[in-house]
């Protein structure tokens, strides 16, 4: 199948043909997007809101607001007093107690690192950086072993979790966990989640691109989401029409390294030590943002084949690929207009 043209679209098949239809009594024309773009968790975010009421969308934006920063003091590895960093620090020494939010999120981590055989690994943050620079200094790429040497310390097993007494250990020391995997997806899902409960009935978050959308537009249609082209990041190859879903891509377009005439993304592969090539971009489409911005990264090191295998034995997520050759290759729920 050849790539497809900017003017395409996309339908997603849904079993419950209702929810994509049926549309809020409270939309009218009275409602009004508000919309603010901030910096936050180091990344660009935009908070978009229907409402009738300037003053009370501002209020409802800056709640969010006040929940990103919260999130990002737990998650971040800059501060020395976050947990994640007490995580790190007592690595290979003790266990350490976490709050049941955190402790929570790294159960889901684990999860998930055993759903993709461990293409998915927040322990990522032990890798030795200095080999991947990806940048035009890097001209080669590093021998087998040494790179395998670089990968050592990653091994999500080696976490380990305590139910009753909430801690986190990780085994050897020199070890590290990151969220950057999963964290912006995380943010963008707890924000719809509170935007929601103070009844904003319509809206997207937007987290640096791993997005969150529900309700409807004030037109009663759903919102139109657009897919990066991996060949130009400001143009969408594509657009989706989604309500009620979470849409994640993680492509090689940002930061990578040509070596020898080949690309290769900034994504190292867990189990080898190199980083991943032969795939341009995945886009990720399920109801829930972090499992979104969580898949998108383990597709990718997994490959067209393999990662569609798995997408393809799961409900309610939809994957979209586009490799090396410009070719598109999707899970068996999408259709692709022409």
């Amino acid at each position: 199948m050849g790539r497809t043209s900017q003017s395409q679209s996309i339908r997603i098949c849904c079993p419950d043909k209702k929810a994509l239809i049926q549309i809020p009594s409270a939309l009218s024309d009275e409602l009004i997007l508000f919309k603010k773009v901030l910096k936050l968790m180091g990344n660009r975010f935009e908070i978009s809101v229907l409402s009738d009421n300037n003053i009370y969308a501002d209020d409802c934006i800056q709640s969010v607001v006040v929940e990103i920063q919260r999130i990002e003091s737990l998650l971040t590895t800059f501060r020395e007093d976050s947990e994640t960093n007490l995580i790190n620090k007592y690595a290979g020494i003790s266990p350490v107690k976490v709050c049941s939010e955190i402790y929570d999120l790294i159960c889901r981590c684990r999860r998930i690192s055993e759903l993709t055989q461990g293409a998915f690994d927040i322990t990522y943050g032990s890798i030795d950086k200095r080999f991947w620079n990806f940048d035009l200094n890097m001209t080669e790429l590093p021998d087998a072993e040494l790179a395998k040497e670089t990968v050592r310390l990653v091994n999500y097993r080696n976490i380990i979790l305590n139910d009753q007494n909430k801690t986190v250990f990780l085994k050897e020391k020199g070890m590290r966990i990151g969220f950057g995997g999963i964290g912006k997806g995380y943010a963008a899902e707890r924000a719809k989640l509170l935007l929601k409960h103070q009844g904003i009935k319509s809206g997207i978050v937007n987290a640096a691109g791993d997005l969150t959308a529900w309700g409807f537009q004030s037109s009663g249609q759903p919102w139109t989401i657009g897919i990066a082209d991996p060949e130009s990041r400001n143009q969408p190859f594509s657009t989706l029409n989604i309500t009620d879903a979470a849409v994640a891509t993680s492509g090689n377009y940002e930061k990578f390294a040509v070596i020898r005439g080949k690309k290769y993304s900034h994504t190292i592969d867990p189990k080898t030590g190199f980083p991943v090539s032969g795939i341009k971009s995945v886009t990720i489409i399920c109801p829930n943002a972090e499992f979104a911005d969580a898949m998108a990264t383990p597709v990718m090191i997994m490959g067209a084949k393999v990662g569609l295998g798995m997408i393809n034995q799961m409900q309610k997520i939809a994957c979209i690929i586009i490799d090396d050759s410009n070719q598109i290759h999707t899970s068996n729920n999408i259709k692709l207009a022409r």
